[in-house]
């Protein structure tokens, strides 16, 4: 039966992309690099920064790309203040979720002072006791350490938990770490989120199938749900 939530940040507790898309835009500009919706959706969405500079900096140097990194979510965080809004939906989710007494976490590949600044601005610094920085750990997502570490320590099994991704780099780190993973269609099609592993695709948290889902799996491991179950 189900006994925890895990949440991802950007993209899943709020619509940030649109934020990070255009301080990225503005970044990569300065050297040379002109980046369109799809490019971004391919080599950015879900990454760790680390990667994301090596990948397309490779001639920066470490501490010169960290540098660049810090002074990206720097104006990412200053654009975002004021901005931030929670998902439709995820304050009922997380009230419902305390009533049913389950376990919940955010599993994150974002750096630990946008975490901190995201869920400060959101009001709810004081709801997560657990926080995953993948950065922080050996791999980031797409890896499924992320998921890994978050079930170590809440101590549940990964068939008793139900995880929340935007991306398909995260859904494939959750899926990989064993839980079943529903995507919020914030930033991709669902279609590419089915593709990779997502039991179920919805726009925000408010949306029914999602609450049928939940309420299956309370008394339910969510591993026994149908394939042909339509929510």
């Amino acid at each position: 039966m189900l006994r925890a939530l895990l949440f991802d940040l950007d993209g899943t507790l709020a619509n940030t992309d649109p934020i990070h898309f255009a301080t990225w835009k503005d970044v990569m500009q300065t050297y040379g690099l002109e980046l369109d919706r799809e490019f971004y959706d391919q080599n950015f969405s879900g990454r760790l920064n680390a990667a994301i500079v090596a990948n397309l900096l490779p001639q920066l140097s470490v501490e010169a790309g960290e540098q660049l990194s810090w002074q990206k979510e720097a104006e990412f965080r200053r654009r975002a203040t004021g901005e931030l809004q929670p998902l439709p939906g995820l304050m009922d989710l997380l009230q419902w979720a305390n009533s049913q007494q389950l376990q919940q976490a955010v599993v994150t590949n974002a750096p630990v002072e946008n975490a901190e600044f995201m869920l400060q601005v959101l009001k709810l610094d004081n709801h997560f006791e657990t926080v995953v920085i993948a950065e922080q750990l050996e791999r980031g997502k797409p890896d499924p350490l992320p998921y890994q570490v978050a079930l170590e320590r809440l101590g549940v099994s990964a068939e008793a938990a139900v995880a929340f991704e935007d991306s398909p780099s995260g859904i494939r780190s959750a899926v990989g770490a064993g839980v079943l993973t529903v995507g919020i269609a914030s930033t991709h099609a669902p279609e590419e989120l089915y593709v990779v592993g997502a039991k179920l695709v919805v726009k925000d948290f408010a949306d029914p199938q999602l609450d049928n889902l939940l309420k299956f799996s309370l008394t339910r491991s969510p591993h026994t749900i149908p394939t042909t179950t339509r929510f």
